[in-house]
């Protein structure tokens, strides 16, 4: 039986990567040898100090500020308006034909996935890697780092053609988050799934039906993803399977993109609940469970 999960999981994954042009996760070894191909952008995923501080060489800052907005009703970390989108990837270089690698410079590896996902959204997805380890892994296989920032070619900005599928409101997670064909995952830290603290929200506690898979349980303690069949059964264990819907949700959809883009890379489909606790708790009529 386990041979046949592992040939399971193997076509999966292999699946999930075909429909791509790069791969989900690349190595330090692979950026290196990829570094002097024309058309590769390299995002760095912090502030501008922590930029000013050393990044991969050619690498351009780009910040969570960059690439989302603050909704009307005050959400926090939204998916832009598509011309609005576009133009911030121009500016940072990304062209019709670019080839992306996403990392994150400080232990913020949800931050680097969140780039990942709003490109995902975008369509461009097949196009973009995410740097496993991230600045660290650079620096501790001793590579080289700029301190000082390259001027971005004027390009023409990427079409930017949204993929709400990718997406669920609050309403279908109140109508289906807890039928028995759907896994609904808070990626969030257990005190605040259970509501032992306060999070970012004006309740406390989780959707009812809810599941907990803390975004960190994913990540070893180089902050690199977990190998596959160790991400396959944390999932497992978390009620997900082939056969059912999967959603996911943490605070404000920064976390829970660490959860997706894990899932996407052992070949599950999952969407994201993009309003998240955040938006949730502000409904007074939908309910709140506290506790485990």
């Amino acid at each position: 039986m386990k041979v046949v999960a592992l040939f399971v999981l193997v076509a999966a994954i292999s699946l999930a990567q075909s429909r791509r042009e790069v791969p989900m996760l690349v190595t330090v070894p692979w950026l290196e040898n990829y570094l002097p191909q024309p058309g590769l952008v390299i995002l760095h995923v912090g502030s501008q100090k922590d930029f000013d501080a050393g990044h991969i060489p050619g690498a351009r800052l780009a910040t969570l500020a960059d690439l989302s907005v603050t909704g009307a009703a005050g959400l926090r970390l939204e998916l832009p308006p598509p011309a609005t989108l576009s133009a911030a990837l121009g500016r940072l270089g990304v062209t019709p034909n670019s080839r992306i690698v996403i990392y994150p410079a400080t232990d913020s590896v949800q931050s680097a996935t969140r780039v990942w996902v709003t490109l995902e959204w975008a369509g461009l997805a097949g196009r973009a890697s995410l740097l496993d380890g991230g600045l660290a892994a650079w620096q501790a296989a001793g590579k080289p780092l700029e301190t000082t920032a390259r001027a971005a070619a004027e390009t023409p900005a990427p079409a930017v053609a949204p993929h709400p599928e990718l997406l669920v409101d609050k309403n279908w997670v109140r109508d289906h988050g807890q039928q028995p064909n759907v896994a609904l995952l808070d990626a969030r830290l257990p005190q605040f799934y259970t509501g032992a603290e306060q999070g970012i929200g004006n309740r406390l506690g989780h959707i009812p039906g809810a599941r907990n898979l803390p975004f960190t349980s994913l990540l070893d303690a180089d902050r690199k993803l977990k190998p596959a069949a160790e991400l396959r059964q944390l999932f497992t264990e978390a009620g997900v399977t082939d056969g059912k819907q999967l959603a996911i949700y943490c605070h404000i959809v920064q976390q829970a993109t660490l959860l997706y883009f894990a899932a996407k890379s052992v070949g599950f489909e999952p969407k994201l609940y993009d309003g998240s606790f955040q938006e949730w708790s502000m409904q007074a009529d939908f309910p709140v469970v506290s506790g485990k």
